[in-house]
């Protein structure tokens, strides 16, 4: 299956944070968040979705478990299933989330 990001809409979760859920497998999704500076991904924990994610663009402020660090383009963390992480963009951002298996609650 071949894809195109440009054309795939952003769905708006409040006025600082949207994002693009791209084609998946059966097991496996990708998803674009974009962040706009001040914009915060609550920090949270999803039993059953194990999640990597990778900063694109940007810098974060990230909470992974008990560590708060600064990441940016390059950057990532891996959250297993009951690990809390939560991000806020220090300046417009975007991160690229992979799932497993995948969050039918976002299709």
């Amino acid at each position: 299956m071949i894809f195109r990001t440009k054309e795939i809409p952003r769905t708006v979760l409040d006025p600082l944070v949207s994002r693009k859920v791209l084609p998946a497998s059966e097991n496996l999704m990708l998803v674009e968040v974009h962040f706009k500076k001040g914009g915060i991904g609550s920090p949270h924990a999803h039993a059953g979705h194990d999640q990597i994610s990778y900063v694109l663009s940007g810098r974060f402020e990230a909470i992974i478990g008990n560590e708060t660090k600064i990441l940016e383009k390059g950057d990532g963390f891996v959250a297993d299933k009951t690990v809390l992480h939560g991000l806020t963009a220090l300046e417009d951002s975007v991160v690229l989330d992979v799932f497993t298996p995948i969050r039918k609650d976002f299709l």
